[in-house]
């Protein structure tokens, strides 16, 4: 996703996460309905690609520092995001954060939100949490592993006010396109993990892959057209990923629906 550049160390056989410089929301995403279970990085088909990626100097200091304040591993336990972040605030779910350069920025434009990134890979969280440390941004917390795993495990139902989606791998051959992680199952279960009222936030640069993402978020039954004051913003900042997209002529769509109220 965006130039939240790809996102996995994981290690060696890690998924790899996108096209170019980015990492996709799918960078943190299983894909819902896979086959067999592997590791909990990756527990299922994924709609990600193996990468490799290694810490360099600086982001190993970062992660050394940061990672134990505000980072965990995908696991199975229900997350107490009060205790984690030390308040009650309306919490958001980035699937994707990449590299982080969104995320920080719509973080610290957010302060009043409690925002939690997921993605796989190491080096792409280890530069957020680069961000997050210069930028003094209080309000991040992050996960690495799969974000359905994090959905179905550790996200309470109806307690999320926003999640994003920025950029998934559009996989664009249809041999592959049963590896997009927004599909139907997808769609239900973010749906489901969603405050009524609460908003999925879309966005893509492949304009057939915005068509499949408008019909499966509209056959949702419990999202519609978002007509009331979102309780999140929509505003993006325009990444060095997005940047190219439009150079080349690249259409960006943003999809947006509510959770009926």
């Amino acid at each position: 996703m965006r130039d939240n550049g790809p996102v996995n160390h994981a290690d060696q056989d890690a998924p790899e996460t996108s096209r170019d410089d980015r990492s996709p929301s799918d960078a943190a995403a299983g894909q819902h309905a896979g086959a067999g279970k592997g590791s909990r990085l990756y527990p299922r088909v994924t709609s990600f690609r193996s990468r490799r990626g290694s810490l360099t100097g600086p982001q190993q200091s970062a992660w050394d520092r940061m990672w134990p304040k505000i980072g965990r591993d995908v696991g199975d336990d229900l997350l107490d995001t009060t205790s984690w972040f030390g308040r009650e605030a309306p919490l958001i779910l980035e699937i994707g954060s990449g590299t982080g350069t969104a995320t920080a920025a719509m973080a610290k434009a957010e302060p009043h939100v409690n925002l939690i990134a997921v993605e796989v890979y190491r080096p792409g969280l280890a530069q957020l949490l680069q961000l997050v440390e210069r930028n003094q941004i209080p309000n991040v917390r992050v996960l690495r592993g799969d974000a359905v795993e994090v959905l179905e495990h550790m996200v309470a139902p109806e307690s999320l006010t926003g999640v994003r989606v920025f950029f998934p791998d559009p996989w664009p051959k249809a041999r592959h396109h049963k590896r997009r992680l927004l599909q139907a199952p997808t769609f239900a279960l973010i749906a489901s993990r969603l405050k009524p009222g609460g908003v999925l936030h879309v966005a893509t640069d492949h304009a057939e892959y915005a068509e499949a993402i408008r019909e499966a978020g509209d056959a949702e039954p419990l999202l519609t057209e978002l007509d009331w004051e979102s309780p999140i913003t929509h505003e993006r900042p325009v990444t060095k990923f997005e940047g190219k997209a439009h150079q080349v002529g690249s259409t960006i769509t943003d999809l947006i629906w509510g959770k009926i109220k």
